[in-house]
């Protein structure tokens, strides 16, 4: 059982229904009197004869029989007539409704036609009691002066009840017994806006065929059944729908198309050395040749980064571009940019090497900044102690450059506003930095040395005058041992020519020996003892290293024979017989042997 339906047979309508049990087929009927389950009408009878002797004979002056009689039968005729007006009305309103809003004109009244019975047995139909308000319809209203439509007022008369069928907030009528199903509530779906309503159909009524009865109450939707009008589609959705399609199609050809020009088609690319524009170019370190090209291409110096890969690959060394800073010119060809950036000569940097002094360093500053010659050497003197300096750097009142050894040999790119001033802060600042990441001020007092400069100055000697790794860690345990208090050997003094070319601004091998050791100045160390008072030159950070980390192997001498390799010794004599064979070599180059 559901709350407004039900099958075949006798089970009761919903609880909340005002006219709860099955009450007939006809709303107007039933509201008057209780139907029983059987279907049948219960109408007014006359009172039983014996009745109406009781009732006469206890109320002779307010019981007339025939009075009450006629009175009953006329009251019956009345609202039997006022239920089929009312019924008639409402089928008529609800047809010229529905035909209003297919378009149709509206319908004239019509003369309420009366309804074929029904017979639960044969199938075809059922009692209405439309019958009964036809006839009523056809006789003589003994209130013809009484309004038919005025609302009648209930509990006068035993079984009189108001109508609960005609109100906004009316339950549905009973069906007929064969009408009756199981069907869900229906969902109102919004309309488009160009769409018109569906026809309204009155209770009982059929679809627009005939065939077909919808079995809803009057003002409900047609949906389905021979009858129900599809919804046409909205013209908006459909155009909206497709504008999605054209600019998924447009968008995926827009797409496909450069994939295809991208992959398939020639780079494009200029033609040329470029224009008489010059910009700078910094390639970042690690940049690959796409990153290259890319950058180039934002710069306007190619056209397309495509275009860079494809000549650095195509031209031998194009794969092995050093990052840096490079002058470039705009709208060049790929190949032209290419050229330019694989010749070292071309880059827009300056290389500072291990164990350069500063006065080289600021030659070639000068010389690429194109500043006239002693610039970037006055600068460093007179600004000195404003560009950065560590602490313990400088102290010394006998150093000849404060800013030697700490000028780091490294590249540096140039722009368009580099000066000797920044390009010195920005070397002093690289020198300060890495000395502190690898623990030089730390280190010192472990090495027996009395501030961390003479570490710097140790790494300037070994750097000087070692090759590799190997010959750096070997000469600064030289260093080391020399510098030892029981050195009666040299009796403390480094002997290092490197030194004597340093006060000297040479890089000589064959000098006379006995005037070294006559020339008085701080620096030389074969006229004093222990180290100078500040480095001969920028060590590198292999020199550093090895300074930190001397071999231990108690060496006190060396000599390149040869000029290319180093032999160290630990005595003395061993040092001898090698000075010997390395004079004998000189005097022989010296005389054309």
């Amino acid at each position: 059982m559901t709350d407004y339906g039900r099958g075949h047979g006798s089970e009761p309508w919903n609880p909340q229904d005002p006219l709860y049990g099955d009450q007939g087929w006809t709303a107007h009927q039933t509201q008057q009197a209780q139907v029983p389950y059987g279907g049948d009408l219960q109408q007014q009878y006359p009172q039983e004869p014996q009745y109406q002797q009781q009732f006469a004979g206890q109320y002779p002056q307010q019981y007339d029989e025939q009075a009450y009689a006629q009175q009953l039968q006329y009251q019956q005729m009345a609202q039997q007539q006022m239920a089929a007006q009312q019924m008639a009305q409402q089928q008529m309103a609800a047809q010229q409704m529905a035909a209003q809003q297919m378009g149709a004109q509206p319908m004239a009244p019509q003369p309420m036609a009366p309804q074929p019975a029904y017979d639960g047995s044969n199938g075809q139909g059922w009692d209405t009691g439309q019958g009964q308000y036809a006839a009523a319809a056809v006789q003589v209203d003994p209130y013809a002066g009484a309004d038919p439509y005025a609302q009648q007022t209930g509990g006068a008369y035993p079984g009189e009840a108001p109508d609960l069928y005609t109100t906004a907030e009316a339950y549905p009528p009973p069906q007929p017994p064969g009408l009756r199903h199981l069907e869900p509530e229906p969902v109102e779906e919004p309309l488009d806006e160009e769409e018109p309503d569906e026809a309204l159909l009155p209770a009982g009524g059929s679809g627009s065929d005939g065939d077909e009865p919808s079995g809803r109450r009057a003002g409900g939707r047609a949906k389905g059944g021979k009858g129900g009008k599809q919804k046409k589609r909205s013209g908006t959705a459909c155009l909206i729908a497709a504008v999605v399609i054209i600019g998924v199609v447009g968008g995926g050809g827009y797409y496909g198309y450069n994939y295809l020009h991208d992959r398939f088609a020639p780079a494009e690319d200029f033609a040329g050395e470029g224009t008489e524009e010059i910009v700078e170019v910094e390639i970042p370190k690690d940049a690959g040749l796409g990153q290259m090209g890319r950058i180039l291409k934002q710069a306007g110096v190619v056209a397309s980064a495509q275009a860079f890969v494809d000549a650095a690959k195509a031209k031998p060394g194009g794969q092995s571009i050093q990052p840096g800073v490079y002058p470039l010119k705009k709208k060049m060809s790929a190949a032209a940019a290419v050229a330019v950036m694989i010749d070292p000569t071309k880059l827009n940097v300056i290389t500072i090497g291990e164990g350069w002094r500063n006065t080289k360093i600021y030659e070639a500053i000068d010389k690429k900044l194109g500043k006239p010659e002693g610039t970037t050497k006055d600068i460093a003197l007179r600004e000195s102690k404003n560009l950065g300096l560590p602490a313990w750097a400088g102290n010394n009142p006998k150093i000849i450059d404060p800013l030697e050894g700490f000028l780091l040999p490294a590249r540096y790119d140039l722009k368009k506003d580099s000066t000797p001033e920044s390009l010195l802060r920005q070397m002093v600042k690289s020198a300060a930095d890495k000395y502190a990441e690898m623990g030089v001020e730390a280190k010192a007092k472990e090495l027996n040395l009395e501030n961390p400069l003479q570490v710097i100055t140790v790494a300037s000697l070994v750097n000087a005058e070692g090759k590799n790794h190997d010959d750096f860690r070997k000469m600064s345990e030289v260093v080391y041992n020399r510098l030892k208090k029981t050195n009666d050997v040299t009796n403390q003094k480094i002997e290092f020519d490197s030194t004597y070319n340093y006060v000297k601004n040479q890089s000589e091998i064959n000098f006379n020996l006995k005037e070294a050791q006559k020339f008085d100045n701080p620096y030389n160390t074969h006229f004093v003892k222990g180290l100078p008072p500040g480095p001969i030159g920028n060590p590198g950070t292999d020199a550093v290293s090895a300074t930190l980390n001397p071999d231990h192997g108690g060496w006190m001498f060396f000599v390149s024979v040869d000029g290319d390799k180093t032999t160290f010794t630990k005595t003395y004599d061993e040092h001898l017989k090698l000075v010997a064979e390395f004079q004998e070599r000189q005097a022989q180059k010296k005389n054309g042997g």
